[in-house]
């Protein structure tokens, strides 16, 4: 994440504002979704794995969407040519 410019800051308020657009519910050790949204002008994915027992979002991965792997809207992945 540190390593990707990508703040602690920026997470939190993708967590809050973003919004889920693929879900992995059969993941293993908690069902994870796969999170979008506009962090400091960078559109950003988030997976978070869901503790709901515990009620705690646990932080997987995160990177810059970009449209070399994304379609424009950045929810839909591209096809391997």
């Amino acid at each position: 994440m540190f390593k990707r410019d990508i703040s602690v800051g920026d997470v939190k308020h993708v967590i809050e504002t973003g919004e889920v657009i693929r879900e992995y519910l059969d993941d293993k050790p908690y069902p994870s979704y796969l999170m979008l949204g506009l962090a400091n002008f960078k559109n950003l994915h988030i997976v978070v794995a869901s503790d709901e027992g515990l009620t705690k979002c646990i932080v997987v991965t995160t990177y810059e969407a970009t449209t070399d792997v994304w379609e424009s809207d950045f929810r839909t992945k591209k096809k391997k040519p």
